[in-house]
């Protein structure tokens, strides 16, 4: 199962050695699944830690160890996540999703996404950290 990591999961993943975002990791690290997210979204969540801890930047680099960047999505699949009820600056990162081929994207943005939480566009499935757990530890 391949999971797309938002900025947010990478963020908070680094920030807290505990709960559902490193919690993610330790199942890839197990090979329950496989962590894939954007340089985008990669540059964002280095951006937010050299910011608000700064001291847990060594925990990100280490975590990011785990993940493959994605190239950045072509044009035709930006449309696609654009016609979606969605923030226009949010729509490169789902879409690289889409581009990756992952099977669910990873946010912890309820503000942006969370009116998509549960749903599925362009087969890959937007789901919080808690119902990304789950599904792996299910799969």
């Amino acid at each position: 199962m391949k999971l797309f990591l938002d900025a947010n999961i990478i963020f908070t993943a680094a920030y807290s050695e505990d709960g559902l975002s490193r919690g993610l990791f330790r199942l890839a690290a197990a090979g329950r699944c496989v962590l894939i997210t954007s340089a985008f979204a990669h540059e964002e969540a280095v951006r937010n830690i050299e910011k608000k801890v700064p001291d847990r930047l060594t925990d990100l680099i280490m975590l990011m160890e785990q993940v493959d960047i994605v190239p950045e999505p072509h044009p035709q699949w930006v449309l696609r996540a654009e016609r979606l009820p969605l923030v226009s600056k949010d729509a490169p990162v789902l879409a690289a999703a889409f581009q990756g081929k992952a099977d669910i994207f990873v946010t912890g943005d309820r503000r942006d996404f969370g009116h998509l939480f549960g749903k599925t566009f362009e087969s890959v499935k937007i789901l919080t950290p808690a119902d990304a757990f789950d599904a792996v530890t299910l799969f």
